[in-house]
């Protein structure tokens, strides 16, 4: 079937076609001989891109495959065509002979010390195991691997890195030398030269860092995933943790106080951002959406949220976008999201693998 996009198609930054079409399947700028089945106006952006999304994870930790597909159909219908899977305990290859589910690249299972992350969510493992570890969920992922490098210990009472300098930047190497790209949970401001000195490729939540980090980060071009729907949640955690842990509950506060003006502060001084939702656990999916409009509420540009949840992303994970012969898989809005970031909340038409759906 072929379909006629009459624009403006946003191919990127700086490339804005008139129209398209979908021939086979595939994105076209040639008009072809054979007449349109149907006519898609709006403003066409490549599909959405989640960067931080878990499919197959609920609250109490692994879900079976039928919930699974549900999270990712629904993530599906907010406009999101691509999800790295930023760590998930089931196994959703099924997921990938479904033409009409999103895309997914996954980084395998999170990986965590005993005690030091959520119940049921990681592979758990000793330190000295870490580099080991790290190249098998290379080898068993999407090209990502995914760390938790802080999360409370409850000795301490605080937020601490998980893993010692030396040991993190073994691991990474490892996961790199497996042919991976690693991704870091990361709160705390102590886990973020580590994590930098490391060689790490891509920073998750990044609330704790400081001007140097953002500076450090621009330069190395490492991306940073502000998260900003789930660090809304830090005052709640805050008040759960304060009896027994009043050190953690000083930590997130304000960090949940200066969420906007922390994103703010990482795009402007040139880290490049991308949207993800954190979605799985505690967060509900199809929230893009809502994360994107949140970065704008912060400050930043919606032409800028709208690159980075679309052909920015894309860039980065090594996927296509809307160049001519790539899958169709784009969204068409009736309003231009780059001037209203509230038009992603209301997509006029999805079209996955070339079908709309």
């Amino acid at each position: 079937m072929v379909l006629h996009l009459t624009g403006p198609v946003v191919v990127g930054d700086d490339d804005v076609r008139e129209q398209a079409w979908v021939v086979d399947g595939r994105i076209t700028y040639a008009a072809p001989s054979e007449a349109p089945k149907r006519t898609l106006d709006g403003t066409v952006v490549p599909g959405l891109v989640d960067v931080h999304c878990h499919v197959g994870l609920d609250s109490g930790g692994a879900v079976d495959p039928e919930l699974a597909l549900k999270q990712a159909l629904v993530d599906r219908d907010a406009g999101t065509l691509l999800i790295r899977d930023a760590g998930s305990p089931t196994d959703t290859r099924f997921i990938d002979a479904l033409p009409t589910a999103p895309r997914l690249i996954r980084a395998g299972r999170f990986i965590a010390r005993p005690m030091r992350y959520l119940r049921h969510y990681a592979r758990e493992i000793e330190v000295a195991d870490l580099p080991r570890v790290m190249a098998e969920e290379a080898r068993a992922g999407d090209g990502w691997v995914k760390i938790i490098a802080d999360w409370i210990d409850r000795e301490v009472g605080d937020l601490t890195p998980l893993w010692p300098a030396d040991v993190l930047a073994e691991g990474i190497a490892a996961a790199h030398e497996a042919g991976a790209r690693v991704t870091a949970h990361a709160f705390a401001t102590e886990s973020i030269d580590a994590l930098l000195d490391g060689g790490i490729d891509c920073i998750e939540h990044g609330t704790g860092m400081t001007a140097e980090h953002m500076a450090e980060a621009a330069r190395r071009a490492v991306p940073v995933v502000p998260t900003l729907l789930q660090v809304a949640n830090f005052e709640g955690y805050a008040a759960q943790g304060e009896a027994r842990f009043p050190a953690y509950a000083a930590r997130m506060r304000p960090m949940h106080e200066r969420r906007f003006a922390h994103a703010l502060a990482l795009h402007e001084a040139g880290v490049p951002l991308l949207i993800g939702t954190d979605a799985g656990g505690t967060i509900g999916h199809g929230a893009l959406p809502a994360e994107a409009a949140h970065l704008v509420a912060a400050g930043i540009p919606a032409a800028d949220v709208v690159a980075m949840a679309s052909w920015r992303a894309r860039e980065f994970l090594r996927a296509p976008g809307l160049e001519e012969g790539a899958p169709a898989d784009l969204v068409v809005y009736g309003e231009d999201p780059r001037a209203d970031i509230g038009a992603l909340a209301t997509p006029r038409h999805i079209v996955l693998r070339g079908a709309v759906v």
